[in-house]
């Protein structure tokens, strides 16, 4: 029977010697402090040992395949999705116009003044996320980050061109041949190319997408849109094929977040010690147990270490680097199979209950608990604000401008005049006819340069600016500065809007 390959164990800090050139760290405290602290002697900085993880089967590694198929499926081919939204309008599903100023997602349409449901979506995320990882720790990490899915791509196709493990691990150590040049090309071309397409995808839900791919295809599209695509190509290509684990680890803060967040009860990918230790190998453990000596279910085989994109031994207990992917779950179970022995020596897991099954106690499960629920209540606050604020959201909008210079003109009747630039804003598809009034100025008399105030016509998704003037008549006498509502009301649908501003007049 052929397990994972072993892996060298590095020998402890104490042990090893100070390479010349080393820098060697500067001790601080009280000569007790420097005794009880062991010094760390050795070099600030470590070269990167690439990581090349054995291919698992099992249930996460299934899970994480079809959820990689479902998010680069949705990602790819949602521009493509048409949706009918009538004559003159974009006919793409999901848009971000930003010629228009407008956001289409199927039936919703946002503007620039609906930038609060942009708001309300990424603290909606950010409370989905804590509330994941209080319940289920990194599971965002390990199935749907979008560094994750794609180096998993990445990773299938190394697999494909070069091999499982040990032949990419001997391909790694072999000199430079024909074969090896060939494959190393075909692997990057390949890399390139579906980087090549993942900067192309992002572009097209900026722009109509049949319509973009042909300008591309033709050499006739924006310059904006191939330089998006070169920045995209390089950073998907470089993140997910070369520097992999090392964005989770360095570049990502969530690893360095996700202590404030998990507690004892938050699921984990744990190693049951209290089972697996003491660890023999797997010739040894009947002899030792006959004799009735402590063996437990680990044999050392390392196909929990191989088969980590992190390249961490998760018998060590729970670390930042790793994202919780269950594919060391995947390969532990393969093993215990193949020994015969059951599985879940690796596995989700709470802390709380690891240490009660240690102690004999019945199993320990705190799934809703005030973190969780708070979490929850917060989730559930802010997508039914948003949810209540699209359905109840006005599709009228009204901005009034006072004019600056001069702020009144007296006329020679006595009559005090004040202008205004008016703002009318339609966010329906169909063109709509406004009444305008004003409120607060007994008295005054309104008027639209080059229209009337009861009928004043805005195009479909359009706005329209209006110069309207408004009079005091030369008894009324008001006071310096009088607030004014302006009114705008729809006899078709009934909406009406309103916006505030005030009316200038000289001293008494």
């Amino acid at each position: 029977m052929s397990l994972a390959d072993p892996i060298e164990r590095r020998p402890a800090a104490a042990a090893r010697a100070v390479p010349p050139g080393a820098i060697r760290t500067k001790k601080f405290g009280t000569a007790a402090t420097r005794a009880a602290v062991p010094a760390v002697d050795g070099s600030l900085y470590a070269a990167r040992k690439k990581i090349q993880p054995q291919a698992v089967r099992g249930t996460f590694r299934t899970i994480k395949w079809a959820l990689l198929a479902v998010t680069l499926g949705i990602y790819y081919l949602v521009p493509f999705l048409r949706w009918h939204r009538g004559a003159g309008e974009p006919s793409q599903a999901v848009l971000l116009d930003l010629d228009r100023g407008r956001f289409y997602f199927f039936s919703i349409e946002l503007w620039p003044q609906d930038v609060t449901y942009v708001m309300g979506l990424l603290i909606l995320a950010a409370f989905a996320l804590f509330l994941m990882n209080a319940v289920a720790g990194r599971v965002w990490c390990g199935y749907l980050c979008p560094q994750t899915v794609w180096t998993d791509l990445f990773l299938a196709v190394e697999r494909l061109i070069e091999g499982d493990r040990r032949e990419r691990l001997k391909l790694d150590a072999a000199p430079w041949s024909v074969e090896k040049v060939a494959l190393r090309c075909m692997k990057h071309a390949i890399w390139l190319l579906i980087a090549w397409w993942t900067g192309g995808a992002w572009v097209l839900y900026f722009a109509d997408a049949p319509t973009l791919v042909g300008e591309l295809a033709t050499f006739r599209a924006p310059p904006p849109a191939y330089g998006a695509i070169l920045i995209l190509t390089a950073t998907t290509y470089t993140l997910a094929g070369h520097m992999r684990e090392q964005v989770c680890t360095y570049m990502c803060p969530w690893p360095r977040i996700q202590g404030a967040l998990t507690d004892e009860h938050s699921l984990n990918i744990l190693y049951r010690g209290d089972r697996g230790e003491p660890r023999v190998s797997a010739k040894k453990t009947a002899a030792l147990r006959a004799a009735g000596q402590p063996a437990g279910d680990c044999v050392d085989c390392f196909a929990c270490v191989t088969a980590c994109p992190a390249g961490i031994d998760i018998r060590d207990g729970l670390q930042m680097d790793c994202i919780q992917c269950g594919l060391c779950v995947d390969a532990c179970d393969t093993v215990m199979g193949r020994l015969g022995r059951p599985a879940g020596l690796i596995g989700y897991d709470t802390e709380a209950n690891c240490r009660s099954r240690a102690a004999g106690k019945g199993p320990v499960s705190r799934v809703l608990r005030p973190r969780t629920a708070l979490y929850g209540l917060l989730v559930a606050a802010v997508g039914g604000g948003m949810l209540y604020g699209l359905a109840t959201r006005s599709f009228t909008g009204l901005s009034v401008l006072h004019d600056r210079n001069p702020l009144f003109v007296t006329l020679s009747d006595g009559a005090v005049r004040n202008g205004y630039t008016v703002r009318l804003i339609n966010k329906r598809t169909e063109e709509r006819r406004f009444a305008l009034s004003v409120e607060g100025l007994p008295e005054a008399r309104v008027e639209v340069v080059g229209g009337t105030p009861g009928a004043l016509p805005v195009p479909s998704d359009a706005t329209q600016e209006f110069r309207v003037l408004v009079f005091a008549p030369a008894g009324a006498r008001p006071d310096p500065s009088v607030p004014l509502t302006f009114r705008i009301h729809d006899p078709a649908t009934g909406e009406t809007a309103l916006a505030q501003d005030t009316f200038k007049a000289p001293g008494p």
